[in-house]
């Protein structure tokens, strides 16, 4: 392999005598997908000093190569702007992540209590194990939940913990234990301890509607040391560059303190470590506190702060506690309590007095409709917008009327695929007609406004993108089931412009992110499978085979192999990341197929044994091909 290859590339030289200085990378053979009106497509794209330098053709590239250029050949596959998630709890969620059994991408709960078993053998006195979302019963073959006790025959001592959306959590005899449940144990406001016969706590808890009965119970394991922490967003960051991320905006979100949970994405910013670039928010952690937050931080720090791997994008995803509704769809709406308003209107003030935007979370009409009244009376005033960004998040059930008066104020909306895991819960309580425009993908759009898509994750949804773009395309859910009507779906490419370019403007990087052209971030993706031709289905299977940031590759399979960063081994090394990594992946999901296949043949051999149908002993294995 030539020096400046990465991979073997026919009749690619330094050239010589060149008048433009030589590229960095270079990407060839490729059907490049820019994002730009302007140029749509390419079959090269050339970076330098982090920026794209140049797209062409590969004999209009082919001059750039330079004695340390590093050529890499697409194949022929398809490349597209680096995705970015605009509403992905990835500070928070790089904490957690090597203390994490992910189901995300399991096809049976067979499997995924397999795994719960074996690491249950790997995991050490005193510690957890914890399934924290990604995952739903519709994904699995059975249909169903896992029940208390078959976590108690999976993990008899260990204390497991299992997330299900924003419903419920499942508990073992040991987290119980370890959680400090008992019969005397009162519920939480908006929670509930679910008891047995005798009173005693069952295993269950249920978010009625306040998931922070689930969250407060997690909070309750142990958590990693700065060390592992700081080794543990490598790979989070690691595993979302599998699947062609190269940004996210964090919302923040309950249990993220600053800037005490920020200390790790600070460190990994000052030495050059973070391999995504993270625009994050700021949220008002305790009730009764949120304004002398507010006023602190505007006093200390102001949107904009920091630089192109890590930057401050405003406040959010909430501002008071008592404007927040709920988005446990398995529950009637929650009633906001009355007057939210006049603290509300009093954090929306200060924000706008100082430059400061601001991201809403919000998920029924009637809590966006109060709240629109509040920025309504600070426009007639003069002060809102004023120049700042601001928008909705997830917004399922917004109506018409609340879209037009969002434009009028110049917003935005970030939308989620939330309905990928509960859409099934939303249609069982508000039926088809209701459910046909949750959310109103189509209508935003329409309406000129700004529309991003993210994730939500990872608490509920999965982190893999392309579950979202399956949902934004489709109208499925993760378990197959139909959504929305045709008039409420959007194209392939509409769906991948909100991935990208949404997501940039966001945070007012549009002239330099979301799309492939002269002067932008060199952040690009070779896919493993063309997004714009596969079957629908195939669409959450697509991968990364080959991430750039900034022109360094920082994720590399298949071919690509050895070409990217190195990052740390996986800390501590009886992390469920280390056995079993994160999603579960097409390949991977291959071989358990395969393994369960034999397990159930083994099941079948013992059944006729014990029925006196076959012999003890398995027949030795014969090849008739060495029989004659």
């Amino acid at each position: 392999m030539s020096g400046t290859t990465g991979m073997p590339v026919a009749g690619v030289v330094p050239a010589e005598g060149r008048e433009r200085p030589a590229a960095d990378l270079l990407v060839r053979n490729a059907k490049v997908f820019t994002g730009d009106p302007a140029r749509p497509e390419a079959r090269a794209v050339a970076v330098r000093g982090g920026r794209v330098m140049a797209l062409g053709d590969d004999h209009d590239l082919a001059g750039l190569v330079g004695p340390s250029t590093k050529v890499v050949d697409a194949l022929g596959r398809r490349v597209i702007p680096g995705l970015n998630d605009a509403h992905l709890h990835v500070i928070r969620g790089g904490l957690n992540y090597v203390l994490e059994l992910r189901w995300d991408g399991v096809r049976s709960l067979r499997q995924a209590l397999a795994m719960l078993r074996e690491q249950a053998g790997r995991t050490p006195k005193g510690q957890w194990i914890r399934v924290v979302g990604g995952w739903t019963a519709e994904q699995f073959a059975e249909r169903r939940m896992p029940t208390v006790a078959e976590l108690n025959a999976a993990a008899p001592d260990t204390p497991v913990f299992v997330l299900h959306l924003y419903q419920s959590a499942l508990m073992n005899r040991a987290a119980v234990q370890a959680a400090g449940f008992t019969r005397e144990t009162p519920d939480p406001r908006g929670g509930q301890i679910v008891r047995g016969r005798n009173g005693e706590p069952n295993g269950v808890l249920l978010a009625a509607p306040s998931a922070l009965i689930l969250y407060s119970t997690l909070a309750k394991a142990p958590t990693l040391d700065q060390a592992d922490k700081r080794t543990s967003t490598r790979h989070f960051l690691r595993e979302l560059n599998r699947f062609g991320l190269t940004s996210a905006v964090d919302a923040a979100g309950g249990f993220q303190n600053f800037p005490d949970d920020y200390a790790t994405v600070i460190d990994l910013a000052r030495s050059g470590e973070l391999s995504l670039r993270i625009a994050y928010h700021l949220f008002p952690q305790t009730a009764g506190q949120e304004i002398a937050d507010l006023k602190r931080w505007t006093g200390t720090v102001k949107p904009g702060d920091g630089d192109e791997w890590l930057r401050l994008n405003g406040a959010g995803e909430n501002l008071t506690w008592a404007a927040a509704d709920f988005e446990n769809f398995s529950e009637p709406r929650p009633e906001l309590a009355d007057g939210y308003e006049a603290e509300f209107e009093q954090a929306v003030r200060l924000l706008m007095e100082n430059d400061w935007g601001f991201r809403l979370h919000a998920t029924y009409d009637e809590t966006i409709r109060r709240d629109l009244a509040v920025f309504e009376k600070l426009a007639a005033e003069g002060l809102f917008p004023d120049g700042n960004r601001w928008l909705f998040d997830h917004a399922e059930t917004v109506s018409a009327d609340s879209l037009d008066r969002i434009a009028v104020l110049g917003g935005a909306v970030s939308v989620q695929n939330r309905m990928s895991f509960q859409g099934t819960a939303f249609l069982d309580r508000y039926g088809a007609e209701a459910t046909a425009h949750t959310p109103p993908v189509r209508a935003m759009l329409d309406r000129g406004l700004t529309v991003a898509a993210g994730t939500d994750a990872t608490r509920v949804s999965s982190y893999n993108p392309w579950v979202a773009l399956h949902w934004l395309v489709t109208g499925r859910t993760v378990g197959g089931t139909a959504l929305y009507p045709a008039a409420n779906l959007i194209s392939r490419q509409t769906a991948l412009g909100l991935y990208t370019r949404g997501g940039a403007e966001l945070t007012g990087e549009q002239d330099v992110k979301g799309t492939l052209r002269e002067g932008c971030y060199g952040d690009l993706v070779i896919l493993s499978d063309d997004y714009f031709t596969v079957p629908d289905a195939a669409i959450p299977d697509i991968e990364a085979v080959l991430t750039v940031v900034g022109g360094r590759i920082v994720y590399a399979s298949g071919e690509y192999e050895g070409l990217d960063e190195a990052v740390p081994p996986v800390s501590p090394e009886w992390s469920p990341v280390a056995r079993f990594g994160g999603y579960r992946s097409r390949g991977a999901r291959q071989a358990l197929l395969m393994a369960e296949a034999v397990a159930e043949s083994e099941e079948h051999r013992q059944w006729r044994v014990a029925r006196g149908h076959a012999s003890p002993e398995p027949a030795p294995f014969v090849d008739p091909c060495f029989t004659h």
